[in-house]
């Protein structure tokens, strides 16, 4: 069974697939924070503005395999419109994502994507790999498509992993309190450092969730 904190269908607001419509699939469950707000201090990743705990968002709920992929496809406007794309989201979703589930999406006609922390060596059959890193150790994921650094962090910097292997490399300002001091903060580091590209989350600022 799969522990689901939402399921709904939008466009995707952020880094190389922006503005592609997409049903997100939000686990429950972090490695790097229990989503309890007393905890957050002392969580590896401190920053989280995503709910991934519960059961009570659109769609949330226990599922098996098959139960899931109706639930998704039936979210889809048209199988025969597009090229269906469901993106595995969290929480950390290779907490529970597997090749059961994996295999099931891809029978019905969905690409899948998945957003990890990288710290979970990342299933076989995956067609779209965001790693957004919020430590340097015990990284997983060494390759994927894009890798989206969350800037600025105290404890790493995105030299850190512009070694790996992603076909996109992306910065994207940190939201919160300080979100347009983050904002020009992340367009200098990309100005200056022309590897790296900007991401904006699209999403909010069109009103989209």
């Amino acid at each position: 069974m799969y522990t689901i904190r939402e399921i709904f269908y939008t466009l995707q607001g952020e880094g190389a697939q922006s503005g592609r419509p997409a049903v997100f699939l939000r686990f429950t469950g972090c490695n790097f924070w229990n989503g309890k707000e007393e905890d957050r201090a002392s969580a590896i990743c401190n920053f989280c503005d995503t709910d991934f705990i519960g059961i009570d968002g659109s769609f949330g709920g226990k599922y098996n395999s098959k139960e899931l992929v109706e639930v998704i496809s039936s979210l889809w406007p048209d199988m025969k419109k597009g090229k269906p794309y469901v993106v595995c989201t969290g929480g950390e979703p290779l907490l529970q994502l597997d090749d059961e589930l994996i295999e099931k999406l891809h029978l019905k006609g969905f690409e899948v994507g998945v957003e990890t922390n990288g710290s979970i060596k990342v299933p076989n059959g995956i067609d779209w790999i965001c790693m957004s890193p919020k430590n340097n150790e015990n990284i997983m994921v060494h390759s994927g498509d894009e890798l989206k650094f969350i800037f600025p962090q105290t404890t790493i910097k995105p030299e850190d992993f512009s070694h790996l292997d992603f076909s996109h490399f992306y910065i994207q300002a940190m939201d919160g309190p300080d979100k347009d001091k983050n904002l020009q903060l992340a367009i200098d580091f990309c100005l200056n450092n022309p590897q790296w590209k900007h991401s904006l989350q699209s999403h909010k600022i069109i009103g989209l969730r």
